[in-house]
C-alpha cells in the first residue's frame, strides 16, 4: 500500500515542480487578465466533468471487486458498459460545451482584444473534457488491479510533456488556443500509451463495447449518483470561486486568488493520493471480512495525512505569503497571501478526512451520508463566498470557502467512527495529541526565520524549509510515531544511527 500511495506522491511532486515554472510563466506571458480569463474557462468546462456522473468511481469499486474474486467475465461487462457511458457523456458534454462557448463573452466582462481567443479556447477545451471521459477507462483498469505505479509512471511522463509543450509554444506565441492545445495533445498520449500498457500487461482485460450490458449499467449508476453527487461538492467548494470572482470582482483579481488555492489544491493532492489507495483497499479488505485491517489503515493514514498537513501548512501559514512574492510577484504577497493563510488552516480539519475517512466510506459501500455533506459544504461555499465578496474581496471569498470545508470534516469523521466503530475520542487520543504537539517546535523555528531573520528570498525559503523539516523528521522519530501501535520509526532510526556509526 505505501508502495502504491509513494507512487501518487511521486505524481503530485513532479506536478508541483511543473506548476513551479508553468504558474508565474503562463501569468507573465498572458497578463492577469489573459491567465485570468484561462482560469475562467478552466472552471466553466470543468464543470461539464460532472457529466461523468460518477462512473469512473464506480468503475474502480466494482471492477476491484471482480479483479479480487478473480471473476474475469463481469470484470470485462464492466468495462464495455463504462465504454458505453462515456461514449454518450461525450456526446452530451459537446453538445452543451457549444453552448458555453457561445455564451462566454455573454457571461463575463472578457477584455475585447481576447474575446476571439477566448472562444476558440475555450471550443478546444471542450473537446478535450467531452473526450477526457472515455480516457478515464484505463485509468480505472490500472486502478482496480492496484497498479498504481504503472498508472503514475504515465501520468509523471503527461506532466512532462505538458510542461514542455506550454513553455515552448508559448515561447513563440502566447495564446489562450495554444495552451487549451496542449491540454488536448497531453490526454491523447495518457490515453494511447495508458491502453497500451493495458493490452500488454492484463490479457484478460477485453476494452471493446460489445461487452456494455444494461444490467451492469443500472448497477454502476445506482453507486455513481452519491459519487456524482461528491463530485458536485468538490467541484462546488474548489473550482467555483474563479466564477464567483469573476462575476462579483472582475477578471483581473482571478489570478491573485488562483495562485493561493493553487497552493492548497496541490497540498490536497497528497492526501488525495492516499485516497486514491484506500478507496480500493477498502472494499478488498470489506470483501474478505477484514474489519480489524480496515479499522488500521482509517487510524494509521487520518495520523500520517494529518502530519503531512501540518508539515507543509506551517510553512504556508507563516512563509507562504513570502514564497508567492519571490515566486510570482510582490504584488501578490498580500492579498493572495491572506487567502493561502485562511484557506491552509482549514485544510488542517478538512485534508486528513478527505484523504482517509471519506474514500474509506466510498470504498466500503456507504457513500450516502458523505457525498451529500460534501454537496451541502460546496452550496455553503458559493452562498457565503457570495455573500462576503463585496464586502471582504477575496479574503472574504476564502472566509466562505473555509468555513464549510471544517463543519465537513468535523461531521464526515464522526460518521467513519461510527460506521467502523471506532470511538471518536479514541480516534482524537491516537491521531491528534502527538501529531499537535510535535509540530510545535517546527512552527517556532519557521516564524524565527520569518521575524528574527526576515528571509525573502529562495535561499532563506529553501534553508527555513530544510531545517524546519530536519525538525519535522526528528520528532516524528522521536517522539510523534515513538512506540507507535501502527507506524514505529524508533527501529529505522536506530538502524540509521548504527549505520551512521558504522
Amino acid at each position: 500500500m505505501l508502495r502504491n500511495i509513494g507512487s501518487n506522491w511521486a505524481v503530485t511532486v513532479v506536478t508541483i515542480a511543473a506548476a513551479y515554472v508553468l504558474t508565474p510563466f503562463i501569468i507573465h506571458k498572458l497578463g492577469h487578465e489573459g491567465y485570468g480569463t484561462w482560469t475562467l474557462i478552466t472552471a466553466m468546462t470543468g464543470y461539464m466533468t460532472l457529466l461523468a456522473l460518477g462512473v469512473p468511481m464506480a468503475c474502480v469499486r466494482y471492477l476491484a471487486e471482480h479483479v479480487a474474486v478473480k471473476d474475469t467475465r463481469a470484470m470485462n461487462r464492466v468495462i464495455g458498459s463504462c465504454i458505453g457511458l462515456y461514449l454518450a457523456m461525450g456526446i452530451v458534454s459537446l453538445i452543451i460545451g457549444g453552448i458555453l462557448t457561445a455564451l462566454l463573452t455573454s457571461l463575463y466582462d472578457i477584455p475585447a482584444d481576447l474575446r476571439t481567443e477566448a472562444r476558440f479556447a475555450c471550443a478546444v477545451m471542450v473537446l478535450q473534457v467531452s473526450s477526457g471521459f472515455l480516457g478515464l477507462l484505463p485509468e480505472g483498469i490500472l486502478f482496480s488491479h492496484h497498479d498504481f505505479v504503472t498508472r503514475n509512471i504515465v501520468r509523471i511522463g503527461a506532466v512532462i510533456l505538458r510542461l514542455g509543450l506550454t513553455v515552448g509554444l508559448l515561447t513563440i506565441n502566447a495564446s489562450l488556443v495554444l495552451l487549451a492545445a496542449v491540454q488536448l495533445a497531453c490526454l491523447v498520449f495518457d490515453f494511447c500509451v495508458s491502453l497500451m500498457l493495458i493490452r500488454r500487461r492484463y490479457t484478460d482485460v477485453h476494452v471493446r463495447l460489445t461487452d456494455f450490458d444494461w444490467a451492469m449499467v443500472r448497477q454502476i449508476l445506482s453507486f455513481s449518483i452519491y459519487v456524482l453527487v461528491l463530485s458536485t461538492g468538490a467541484r462546488l467548494s474548489f473550482e467555483t470561486d474563479a466564477l464567483v470572482i469573476g462575476a462579483v470582482l472582475g477578471v483581473g483579481a482571478i489570478p491573485f486568488y488562483a495562485v493561493a488555492n493553487g497552493l492548497v489544491i496541490y497540498l490536497m493532492d497528497f492526501m488525495v493520493a492516499i485516497g486514491a489507495v484506500v478507496a480500493p483497499m477498502a472494499t478488498k479488505l470489506n470483501a474478505e471480512r477484514r474489519r480489524a485491517d480496515l479499522t488500521e489503515i482509517f487510524l494509521k493514514w487520518s495520523k500520517v495525512s494529518l502530519s503531512l498537513s501540518l508539515a507543509a501548512g506551517l510553512f504556508l501559514i507563516v512563509l507562504g505569503p513570502r514564497l508567492i512574492a519571490w515566486w510570482i510577484g510582490p504584488e501578490f504577497e498580500e492579498p493572495s497571501g491572506a487567502v493561502l493563510q485562511i484557506l491552509t488552516v482549514s485544510s488542517l480539519f478538512f485534508l486528513p478526512v478527505r484523504g482517509v475517512a471519506q474514500p474509506l466510506m466510498m470504498g466500503l459501500g456507504k457513500p450516502k451520508a458523505v457525498t451529500f455533506a460534501f454537496l451541502a459544504a460546496g452550496i455553503a461555499n458559493v452562498v457565503l463566498s457570495v455573500i462576503l465578496a463585496r464586502p471582504w474581496g477575496l479574503v472574504g471569498v476564502a472566509v466562505g470557502t473555509a468555513i464549510p470545508n471544517v463543519v465537513f470534516a468535523i461531521y464526515v469523521l464522526i460518521v467513519a467512527c461510527r460506521e467502523l466503530g471506532v470511538g471518536v475520542l479514541r480516534f482524537l487520543r491516537y491521531v491528534v495529541p502527538r501529531a499537535a504537539l510535535g509540530a510545535v517546535p517546527p512552527l517556532v523555528l519557521l516564524i524565527w526565520f520569518k521575524v528574527g531573520m526576515d528571509v525573502q528570498n529562495l535561499m532563506g525559503l529553501a534553508l527555513a524549509g530544510i531545517a524546519m523539516l530536519a525538525v519535522y523528521a526528528a520528532i516524528w522519530i522521536l517522539f510523534v510515531y515513538r512506540d507507535d501501535p501502527y507506524v514505529d520509526l524508533t527501529p529505522l532510526f536506530i538502524r540509521l544511527r548504527a549505520g551512521g556509526r558504522a
